[in-house]
């Protein structure tokens, strides 16, 4: 009888928020991936997420059923969670639990382990995105529960090292922490640039790129502030691509005259087709611990400019693929962008520079393998 394999197929349990942000997407790309790669995969969330795709081969969802009782104040989500976790595990036999954020995910994972028999028991890989160190780690009321659920998880990474140091200086975690970064595996754009700018009404505007789900961190404020500094001396067009509603920044655009620069798309699943059609990008985060956004635009030649904040400097090369500004002040962000927009030959050449790093250090078949490897490292483990 010859040998099993070395590295044999895992079935895989992934549970993360499900909407529109840089840790559902990322951990929707990740399943499709390991899917495609042979491995089975379980989601387990109250939603479907945002960008995983439906009716795939060994790419399975499993919704968590959230009762409101009238004995509870606020709904709870954790123990249904929880209990769900250990039912697709007993059920599907997974070997692993790969949470996404710590709280409620890693805390749900471990206490489904727990009701389990030692031989069913699955290892708990808990990712660490940025606000459970940086928002929720800083406070008492969460820090202690994401200690102990990072404590007893099975294997700890982080998407940069800077938020690998964040998490180390916040929580004291002296366990090992394996820094894995994002990826993005662009599909094919269903329509030609032309095709898009003609949808955006664009003739000859430079076109100004921002994804993002609009949270407080994102600085939609400062967005808005440096194209309004552009736009007495620019022909542009700037972009959002939002993961919720732009409701609430539409009079913030008509107080600032933008109501004919400012173009809104919500909730777009085909993000390649706009893309694209971008001329470069910006981003004026407080703090990120990757930024999802700039990857996506580096794969088609887009660069950004960006506040040189958290982990946004392990992706972007500063004036090699992009340009980095000290975050918070509209005149520096409006200044860089204005310099790529008036030196085109310059903006081609970072842009260029951007997709052979994006291709080179951050593309699926570059991470997906990290993942694989920690999956069958944990899973080795007495």
């Amino acid at each position: 009888m010859s040998p099993p394999p070395a590295n044999p197929l895992l079935k895989i349990g992934i549970t993360c928020y499900p909407s529109v942000g840089g840790s559902g997407i990322l951990a929707s790309a990740l399943g499709f991936e390991l899917a495609a790669r042979g491995h089975e995969v379980h989601f387990i969330s109250y939603e479907r997420p945002f960008r995983l795709p439906a009716n795939r081969p060994r790419l399975f969802f499993h919704p968590v059923t959230i009762n409101d009782y009238g004995l509870f104040r606020y709904p709870d989500y954790t123990l249904p969670l929880s209990v769900k976790m250990a039912e697709i595990t007993r059920e599907y036999g997974l070997d692993v639990l790969h949470v996404h954020y710590a709280v409620p995910h890693a805390t749900a994972a471990i206490l489904a382990r727990a009701m389990l028999p030692p031989e069913l028991q699955p290892r708990v890989v808990t990712t660490l995105h940025g606000t459970d160190t940086t928002l929720l780690g800083r406070d008492p009321a969460y820090s202690p529960a994401i200690a102990h659920a990072l404590a007893c998880s099975d294997a700890i990474t982080t998407v940069s090292a800077d938020l690998r140091r964040e998490t180390r200086e916040v929580l004291h975690c002296e366990q090992p922490i394996e820094v894995i970064h994002n990826f993005f595996d662009p599909r094919l754009p269903t329509r030609s640039r032309a095709e898009v700018r003609q949808e955006l009404g664009l003739t000859d505007e430079i076109l100004i790129l921002h994804t993002s789900n609009l949270r407080p961190v994102k600085r939609i404020d400062l967005l808005l502030a440096t194209a309004a500094r552009l736009k007495a001396r620019l022909n542009f067009k700037l972009l959002i691509l939002s993961g919720e509603a732009f409701a609430p920044f539409a009079a913030e655009v008509r107080s600032l005259g933008l109501e004919d620069c400012v173009i809104v798309r919500e909730k777009v699943t085909q993000i390649e087709d706009y893309l694209q059609a971008a001329d470069l990008a910006l981003f004026t985060s407080a703090t990120e611990s990757f930024c999802l956004g700039i990857l996506e635009a580096m794969f088609f030649a887009c660069p950004s400019v960006a506040s040189r904040v958290g982990g946004i400097p392990e992706v972007v090369e500063d004036q090699v693929t992009g340009i980095l500004v000290p975050f918070g002040d509209p005149k520096d962000y409006a200044a860089a962008v204005e310099s790529l927009i008036r030196d085109p030959v310059r903006r081609a050449a970072l842009g260029q520079a951007a997709r052979l790093r994006a291709r080179a250090l951050f593309a699926a078949d570059v991470i997906v393998p990290r993942y694989e490897a920690l999956y069958h490292r944990v899973c080795r483990k007495n």
